[in-house]
């Protein structure tokens, strides 16, 4: 894949939290999401690395590593717990060790993918990076999990939709390399969010009504006012908090964002697909990663996917797969979906 095209990196916290953030802090959370931002920054003009680990030979069985930066930059740090070792006492190691671990599971169990590139790759986890980083980010080998301040954010392995959106960046990659801007780039957010959540479903066994849909879930420190980053069935309902504001998330085309901040808004727009899936999941009904998401699933595997792919190119192909997957029922249910957020 060409660098004009690739994926850069992705972030967890968008520009604008900690934009804010640098606005209305205190001294140390100023300093703390500069410093963030700062490398959030660097990293965005930095194409994906490509791995070179070795391949797990048997489909089925994941293969994780994590490390310990020990509050420094160097990747990956200091391994601490590789497959099948039993824990070193540590929350942040256990998390992200297990919740790498399902992912791989939903993956292979949902759509019989063999880890994140369908070939084996093996799962690789650094925690602990440096200072009060209040971020968690997948750089194309692997992913990486601050600690927060504390006082804001909690640490970054807590939420397994975090951990599920991030590693669903290096699917998005592999499969359609959606370009990161614009309405493509929305969408490659928005396909990260709708697996985050599903991985969290597939966990807690729940169906698409009994789903709280919101993404980071106990992410947010005690005092801020909010119950995450994103809310799926809801954007711009997620937070409300004097240091945060408020989510600026549209649920519809009525309140889609032009800007050039934020690669064309891939963080505030991916909102309008978010709620078209979560509306076609709760039509649809039972699990959603069953049928909506086979049929996101199918679209993103689609190989006439452009890679500058909008919203309504996305929700055509939404609309056939669920036709050809299951029937007329199913695709009029996510033609709905699009259509009750604007799209078409």
């Amino acid at each position: 894949m060409n660098h004009r095209s690739a994926k850069r990196y992705s972030s967890v916290i968008p520009p604008y939290m900690l934009n804010r953030i640098i606005e209305h802090g205190s001294e140390p959370q100023k300093r703390c999401a500069r410093q963030t931002l700062v490398h959030v920054n660097t990293l965005m003009a930095e194409p994906y690395a490509k791995s070179t680990a070795v391949k797990t030979a048997k489909a089925g069985q994941v293969e994780r590593d994590i490390y310990d930066a020990k509050n420094a930059t160097t990747l990956p740090g200091e391994s601490v717990r590789k497959e099948g070792q039993a824990s070193n006492g540590d929350i942040t190691v256990d998390e992200a060790y297990d919740y790498l671990g399902v992912t791989y599971d939903f993956f292979w169990q949902a759509y019989q993918r063999n880890s994140l590139d369908n070939k084996g790759l093996p799962l690789l986890g650094t925690v602990h990076y440096d200072k009060d980083y209040e971020n968690a980010f997948w750089n194309g080998q692997q992913m990486v999990f601050g600690d927060g301040d504390g006082e804001i954010f909690n640490r970054f392995t807590i939420a397994i939709d975090v951990v599920g959106h991030e590693l669903a960046h290096g699917v998005t990659e592999s499969e359609a390399g959606l370009e990161y801007n614009g309405q493509s780039g929305a969408l490659n957010e928005s396909l990260s969010d709708v697996f985050g959540s599903l991985v969290k479903q597939f966990h807690l066994k729940q169906t698409a009504d009994k789903a709280d849909w919101i993404i980071g879930e106990g992410l947010l420190a005690k005092g801020i006012h909010g119950t995450g980053l994103r809310s799926m069935s809801h954007p711009g309902t997620a937070y409300d908090d004097p240091l945060l504001g408020k989510d600026p998330q549209p649920a519809d085309m009525g309140g889609y964002v032009k800007t050039r901040d934020d690669n064309g808004g891939v963080h505030i727009n991916s909102g309008i697909p978010n709620r078209a899936f979560y509306l076609a999941a709760t039509k649809l009904g039972g699990n959603a990663w069953e049928r909506a998401g086979y049929v996101w699933y199918d679209t993103l595997c689609d190989k006439s996917l452009p890679q500058d792919a909008d919203f309504a190119t996305f929700a055509q192909k939404t609309i056939a797969h669920a036709e050809k997957r299951f029937d007329s029922a199913a695709a009029q249910a996510v033609r709905e979906a699009w259509e009750q957020v604007g799209v078409m």
